[in-house]
């Protein structure tokens, strides 16, 4: 059952605020970029450090996102049969556990042990966060907290890098991993007091329960809607992998001026997230996906054929790409949920799968030995977009075949 209203009340009557939902949920989804971004200053001192290869080090990164990617199958579906608050409890759990233990590593290859351990907590926070939105929040509700959602989330990629470089100033990479456990214990206290949004559990077993994700995989609309949302974080990804290498190792830059780029691009992404939700006022979402991925597949050109030769030539069009994809983020992601009647852990789960999946397999092959990561980076975004518009294309004849579509649609003029 959703609320059409702007507050879950709790059976002791405590009410929760569109506001408040969104600063908790926003907290939830932000724990990847958190995890992320903040560690990424830290890696080419890694390098060093360690005397490996940057794409060992990297590791910890691309293995985190598949781990991650893993556990989001498992939390969603056992979510639907025992509840959102007790999965969170015991992810975000693991998750404190698991950045102290990266905090006291004595080599990369303990380091990349305790980053699984760490993505495997951390999954439980983002997939579950989409699961209590579609529980609680009618559509049009919906993705206006995922907009504004999607605002809290840009500001880790920007805040993060920033304090991962101060923090190396004054201490040591592994404090940023201290710094990540703190953030879990406040989720935790803020899971403690929020109420359990689910309204019906699922009574049948549990072996059962990820049978919904075969029932997932022949729902062709939600299919196509996912695989386009995984098109879109493609480039996102692959940047987070590279950034640090081409800022810190090839232009040259202190952790701390690294961390004022990156952020410069994450200001970026939440400009996009805070400008969907007014855009979608005058504009059709088809619209404004196609437009998303159209200043993708432009700011993909521009790093293919510019000259960049200063931190500026890879901050501008990172910025404009950056931009697009917050746009793009919030229907895209409302759209894929808005095709599943039941489910919402499982759909919620599955979506965020194939987004940290494509992810990763991106950050995999930015970090492998190219002579030029910015025009390998830009040839990633412009065919990922120019894919992304493709299917678009498919997915769009298919929802106009669509009642409720046409249903919104009709509204929408009214």
């Amino acid at each position: 059952m959703q609320l059409q209203i702007e507050y879950f009340q709790t059976e002791n009557g405590q009410k929760y605020t569109m506001k408040r939902w969104i600063l908790f949920l926003g907290l939830l989804a932000a724990f990847p970029p958190l995890a992320t971004d903040m560690y990424l200053p830290a890696i080419p001192s890694l390098v060093r450090l360690w005397q490996e290869p940057l794409w060992i080090v990297n590791l910890t990164l691309t293995l985190f996102f598949v781990v991650y990617s893993f556990f989001l199958l498992i939390y969603g579906p056992l979510s639907d049969r025992f509840g959102r608050r007790p999965l969170l409890k015991m992810g975000i759990g693991l998750y404190v556990f698991a950045s102290i233990l990266c905090a006291l590593s004595p080599n990369i290859w303990v380091l990349i042990v305790c980053r699984t351990l760490q993505a495997a907590g951390a999954a439980a926070a983002s997939s579950l966060s989409l699961a209590i939105s579609k529980d609680i929040f009618e559509p049009r509700q919906r993705e206006k907290l995922l907009a504004y959602i999607g605002v809290v989330i840009a500001l880790a990629p920007m805040v993060a890098p920033i304090i991962g470089g101060w923090t190396l100033v004054f201490l040591s990479w592994r404090w940023i991993f201290v710094q990540l456990a703190c953030v879990g214990v406040v989720a935790l206290i803020g899971i403690y007091s929020a109420p359990e949004t689910l309204q019906v559990p699922s009574h049948a077993s549990t072996k059962w329960l990820f049978r919904d994700y075969l029932e997932l995989v022949h729902n062709l609309r939600f299919m196509q809607a996912g695989f386009i949302s995984s098109l879109s974080s493609i480039p996102l990804f692959a940047f987070i992998a590279a950034s640090s290498d081409i800022y810190i190792t090839d232009f040259g830059l202190s952790e701390q001026a690294f961390g004022l780029f990156f952020g410069f691009n994450a200001i970026a992404l939440m400009m996009g997230a805070f400008a969907c939700p007014r855009l979608n006022r005058r504009l059709p979402p088809s619209t404004l996906l196609r437009a998303g991925f159209s200043g993708i597949a432009l700011a993909g050109a521009w790093l293919m054929l510019g000259k960049q030769t200063q931190p500026w030539g890879l901050a501008l069009p990172m910025f404009a790409l950056s931009f697009c994809a917050g746009l793009l983020r919030p229907p895209i992601t409302n759209l894929a949920l808005e095709q599943v009647e039941r489910g919402a852990g499982s759909a919620s789960s599955f979506l965020m799968f194939a987004i940290m999946t494509s992810g990763a397999a991106s950050m995999w092959f930015i970090s492998l030995d190219w002579s030029d990561k910015i025009r390998t980076l830009g040839t990633l975004s412009t065919v990922s977009a120019l894919s992304g518009l493709l299917c678009w294309h498919f997915l769009q004849s298919n929802l106009a075949c669509s009642p409720q579509v046409r249903l919104t649609r009709v509204e929408r003029k009214g």
